[in-house]
């Protein structure tokens, strides 16, 4: 086993208002301690650094909770601690996370200053009545907005983010939507069906007119038709770029690389090749109880940061299972020596699961590698059930 790539993930918490679908950890607020989460951030970051094999960072991404919130000085600070601390790829992407709102979007070109190359944009929906339904604070025009504001400040990359199956939303409303966000000729698009989760307010009181199991799958096969046709590419379940833009930073995650995770609820993964040991991690999660375990060094040492960290070791015969929960998310295919080099296992782990799946159709496979058919797409949850 060698060390994987290396990623970065920063948890801002906060938003202005929590969307009824949310089921993120995000807080909201009027009043956010800016400075002394950053101070936090440092120290965590200080700390996750402590020990790496290697410090090569590939990506940043700022998510949450709203991080467009913060300023871009603050944000700025952190990429250049982060930089005083990591050797930065010479591709390296950092991306922040920003919503429509007006607010965020006279902070675009500090952003771009600050070191931030791509931002990804909540969009959601360009109708305004199903933004409405959303709890969403932006309106249709906001959002148009918005995405000219990103192309205009400079960034190098821009995502959107988009849903379909929305309360009363018909398959051509869908489609408008989705049209509306290929002419904007942002290159990457995520487009996510809406789901209702535990612990958010559409769990304790869902939405009526929801759309049926037959209308979302013509929402969703209509989606990826227009999609192809305007030239984009479905490298994963919910995402699609066009050629060069695809997300370095979650094609790490889905390509079972380690990421340091930073902030409140943050997750991070780490592999220790000394002795072949690949271990997740969490942040504590409520904002206050992070900025107290993870204070300035001097009220703090270091194994009293460490209360802030909750360490979970993956057992050998489930890193098959947690391999494949995140590369057959992917619709390339998936080499049987990447398999070997981020997992320290042999590839006779795969074998009789995957004939079996290829069997049922669910797989193709060759000498040096495995891919998802199109039925194995569509029955995603229930191939990675089988590596359990």
């Amino acid at each position: 086993m060698k060390p994987p790539p290396l990623s970065l993930y920063i948890h801002i918490p906060w938003c202005i208002k929590k969307c009824p679908y949310c089921d993120f950890n995000s807080h909201t607020t009027t009043q956010i301690p800016e400075q002394e989460y950053i101070a936090a951030l440092l120290r965590d970051l200080e700390q996750e650094t402590l020990n790496l094999e290697h410090k090569q960072l590939a990506s940043i991404f700022f998510g949450g909770g709203t991080p467009s919130l913060f300023s871009a000085k603050g944000i700025k600070k952190i990429i250049e601690h982060a930089a005083g601390l990591l050797d930065f790829d010479d591709k390296m992407e950092i991306t922040l996370e920003a919503n429509p709102g007006t607010f965020e979007q006279d902070k675009f070109n500090d952003y771009v200053l600050a070191g931030v190359n791509r931002l990804s944009i909540g969009i959601q929906s360009f109708n305004d009545a199903h933004l409405a339904k959303l709890g969403r604070i932006h309106d249709g025009e906001q959002a148009q907005n918005a995405i000219k504001t990103a192309q205009n400040s400079g960034f190098a990359s821009i995502n959107i983010d988009l849903m379909f199956g929305l309360p009363g939303q018909s398959p051509e409303q869908a489609k408008r939507d989705l049209a509306m966000a290929i002419e904007t000729g942002v290159p990457h698009i995520s487009r996510y069906q809406l789901t209702i989760e535990q612990n958010t307010a559409y769990y304790s009181s869902a939405p009526a007119n929801l759309p049926d199991d037959d209308t979302l799958f013509d929402m969703y096969c209509q989606g990826k038709a227009l999609l192809a046709k305007a030239g984009f590419v479905n490298y994963e379940v919910s995402a699609f770029a066009k050629p060069g833009h695809e997300s370095r930073h979650n094609l790490n995650y889905w390509q079972f690389g380690d990421y340091i995770g930073i902030g409140a609820g943050a997750h991070g993964k780490s592999t220790n090749t000394c002795n072949n040991t690949i271990t997740r991690y969490r942040k504590t999660r409520t904002p206050n109880s992070y900025m107290s375990a993870f204070a300035s060094p001097a009220n703090h040492d270091h194994s009293l940061c460490q209360q802030g960290r909750f360490n979970q070791p993956i057992a050998k015969n489930e890193l098959a299972f947690e391999f494949m929960m995140n590369a057959l998310r992917l619709h390339q295919a998936c080499r049987f020596s990447l398999f070997e080099q981020r997992t320290g296992l042999p590839r006779q782990e795969l074998s009789e699961t995957l004939a079996t799946l290829q069997a049922d159709g669910f797989i193709t496979q060759g000498k040096n590698a495995f891919s998802t058919t199109h039925k194995g797409q569509l029955f995603l949850n229930d191939l990675i059930a089988r590596f359990l």
